[in-house]
């Protein structure tokens, strides 16, 4: 019988689809390497998700890798110059998560506009007696401007044209597309009653919503992100928060998750969920299903399906 080839796994995957990978390869978990280090020569890939770093000297201490497959979009914790430099191929799996996420951050604006966790928990304290629960927003009518107009961001889009929103995108060039195209991001910001951010993480992203853009998004205006925790300089979003500069800020995602800012726990006018974008039994199985896709052929001799560019 075949031996099943070794992967490195870094991070942890839903139960459907740890057994799914568990089938097909031999997966080897940190603390064992650091147990054995013999191991390290027998790692022919690494299989990891998107919300987790791989350091570079991971990747210069495994001599016969050859492939690093992530499941999801985001490859911003993976060294990919290094790793094309010592010819190792990065897949990630693009498309499949795109309407899950798309989902959650209308979700997440419906939650927003109209106070859904407030009025849950308005009735759950029997209040509803003492009178009617304040009036919310319409998302009808409303400026929401899209930072990053990749995959995901089309797909938000998409959703929210149906809801009668007016909509604007930035990114790094104009797209052939029919919609306002707003190279200035504070200017998006200042047109925008609801900012939300699909852009992609890493060092040209890093902070890009600061005190500037939200004093320009204004006191009636909602932060929406979905995208990657970096985007977002935490420090001045609690204090456009807490100083009124903003309405209110629904997060997926935090800069040092899992541990989400104390300061923002304190806040009413946020929510916070736990990077939950494509966290659907369907999505995920996708998702897994492509990582494997992708190892399969590259052991094969194939053409991965997602390859990542340099």
């Amino acid at each position: 019988m075949t031996a099943k080839i070794k992967l490195l796994q870094i991070g942890q995957f839903p139960e459907d689809a740890q057994n799914l990978i568990k089938a097909q390869f031999n997966c080897i978990l940190p603390a064992q390497l650091d147990q054995n280090p013999q191991l390290r020569t027998d790692i022919r890939g690494i299989v990891t998700r998107s919300n987790y770093r791989i350091p570079e000297d991971t990747v210069r201490s495994l001599p016969n890798l050859g492939i690093i497959a992530t499941c999801g979009v985001g490859y911003d914790g993976i060294p990919v110059k290094l790793a094309h430099a010592r010819d190792v191929v990065v897949t990630n799996t693009p498309d499949v998560l795109n309407s899950a996420v798309a989902e959650l951050t209308v979700g997440l604006i419906l939650a927003l506009l109209r106070r859904l966790p407030a009025a849950h928990h308005y009735v759950h304290a029997n209040r509803w007696p003492e009178g009617p629960f304040p009036l919310g927003e319409s998302l009808a009518g409303k400026h929401v401007g899209i930072v990053g107009y990749g995959r995901i961001g089309k797909s938000i889009a998409e959703r929210l044209s149906v809801f009668g929103a007016h909509l604007a995108y930035h990114g790094r060039r104009r797209q052939p597309v029919d919609m306002a195209y707003q190279p200035d991001l504070t200017a998006l910001a200042r047109d925008s009653d609801i900012l939300v951010l699909a852009a992609p993480g890493g060092q040209a992203t890093t902070h890009m919503i600061n005190a500037q853009v939200l004093s320009a998004l204004g006191a009636a205006g909602y932060l929406v992100n979905i995208a990657r925790g970096s985007l977002v300089n935490e420090t001045d979003l609690v204090n456009a928060l807490s100083s009124g500069a903003i309405a209110g800020a629904a997060l997926d995602v935090h800069a040092a998750e899992p541990h989400v800012n104390q300061e923002l726990l304190k806040l009413d006018n946020v929510i916070l969920t736990p990077h939950m974008g494509s966290a659907t039994h369907q999505t995920r199985m996708a998702m897994a299903e492509l990582t494997l896709s992708n190892l399969r052929r590259f052991f094969e001799g194939k053409p991965v399906l997602t390859p990542v560019s340099s």
